[in-house]
């Protein structure tokens, strides 16, 4: 990188580059969502696409305010401590584990 900095006249190729995604606070911003939501009231009813724990504390929060929290794990399993903090389970895509 150092040499192409100081000569951007180097040819590149597909070898020279490198995908570094990196997904930093996305849980964190989704559950602030959530509370928002629930804290101002502006839904029934939360449905979330995911089986992750970190989100056990919005899907607490989001009962205590009167909030349905339906979770969609599409097939996948989810920790018995998120389990508990939901009030509906329900996978809505095809299952992949069974042949058609």
């Amino acid at each position: 990188m150092k040499d192409f900095l100081k000569n951007p006249a180097i040819p590149l190729n597909a070898d020279d580059m490198v995908l570094d995604i990196k997904q930093k606070g996305v849980d964190m911003r989704i559950g602030l969502d959530i509370a928002s939501l629930a804290y101002k009231q502006q839904v029934q009813k939360i449905v979330l696409f995911s089986g992750d724990s970190d989100f056990v504390p919005a899907a607490k929060l989001a009962r205590r305010e009167g909030i349905d929290f339906i979770l969609d794990p599409m097939w996948n399993h989810i920790p018995p401590d998120l389990h508990e903090h939901i009030d509906g389970l329900r996978s809505v895509c095809p299952d992949p584990r069974k042949s058609h």
